[in-house]
């Protein structure tokens, strides 16, 4: 994994997303996020390399691409881990952590996700402001959407962790976008105009310097998919055949239940938005619930 400065002490490790960190005196580093399990040991032999040792965690949500590493380097290294509190009660068990999964299975998640669960060591304050945290004080901006408690940091060098509050130029050709609830994330996109900050980290592989039509683009992607979806329920149709229609429309053919579970959460995201937005109307015929597109 390579290391690359943003500015200042904020640095990104480069592994299957971007892990930033923030340097501190005497070789230490907070990491916001630590990746997924398979990277472990090279996200160790990295800081290694850059002689860094870890010196807390201040973690953006509890998803198993972000915190999968809390738990291991908060008992081997001695470290406080920083969370809020929906994503602190994420991460409690494997229960909850079926609520992230939703669509699996109790034991597909214990297969899954097991390394997400761990206790933090401080629950990250419930409103936008400074937080100081082992040795540098931060500003936490709260972005609900993608999860309950997702969180944006900005580090003293004002560079913003963007985490998965916004989708990177290279990833706006997602089929399926996820979010727990996505006009949730359509408000916290727009909390970030007014940031001002020197530079904007997207935890999926991307830094910018202004967010403005990337922001744009964000709302453009989940307005065409959304619309992509209703287009697929012309007459009443229930949620399991506008599922079907809409991976046989994006060729997500998986074969393996895990993924496929996966692709039909995301699409009832998109039918719940939509709902919501009144784009769809919603009826209960024989005890199963149907949905239409509007005229």
């Amino acid at each position: 994994m390579k290391l690359t400065q943003v500015k200042g002490n904020t640095w990104v490790i480069e592994a299957n997303q971007l892990i930033p960190l923030y340097r501190l005196p005497e070789h230490r580093c907070i990491l916001l996020d630590t990746g997924l399990r398979e990277e472990r040991d090279e996200l160790e032999q990295a800081l290694l390399q850059a002689e860094l040792t870890p010196a807390g965690i201040l973690c953006s949500h509890a998803h198993i691409d972000h915190c999968a590493n809390n738990g291991y380097l908060q008992e081997k290294y001695n470290i406080p881990v920083a969370l809020t509190a929906p994503e602190a009660g994420m991460c409690s068990n494997l229960l909850t952590l079926k609520c992230y999964m939703l669509m699996l299975t109790p034991g597909m998640v214990e297969r899954e996700v097991a390394a997400m669960v761990h206790t933090p060591d401080v629950v990250v304050p419930p409103a936008d402001g400074v937080f100081s945290f082992a040795g540098a004080d931060f500003s936490i901006v709260y972005t609900p959407g993608h999860s309950a408690g997702h969180i944006c940091t900005i580090t003293p060098d004002r560079v913003c962790y963007v985490a998965d509050a916004l989708l990177s130029w290279e990833m706006l050709q997602a089929k399926l976008p996820y979010c727990l609830s996505h006009q949730s994330a359509w408000e916290s996109r727009e909390k970030l105009r007014r940031l001002g900050c020197e530079a904007y980290i997207m935890a999926h592989r991307g830094i910018c310097q202004d967010l403005d039509q990337l922001i744009d683009a964000n709302h453009d992607l989940v307005l065409r998919r959304a619309g992509e979806i209703k287009a697929l329920a012309p007459d009443w149709s229930t949620a399991s055949q506008i599922v079907q229609g809409a991976c046989q429309f994006y060729k997500l053919l998986s074969h393996h239940p895990r993924r496929a579970l996966r692709f039909e959460r995301n699409i009832r995201f998109l039918i719940e938005f939509l709902v919501d937005r009144g784009e769809l109307d919603v009826e209960v015929r024989d005890g199963v619930t149907m949905y239409r597109k509007k005229a």
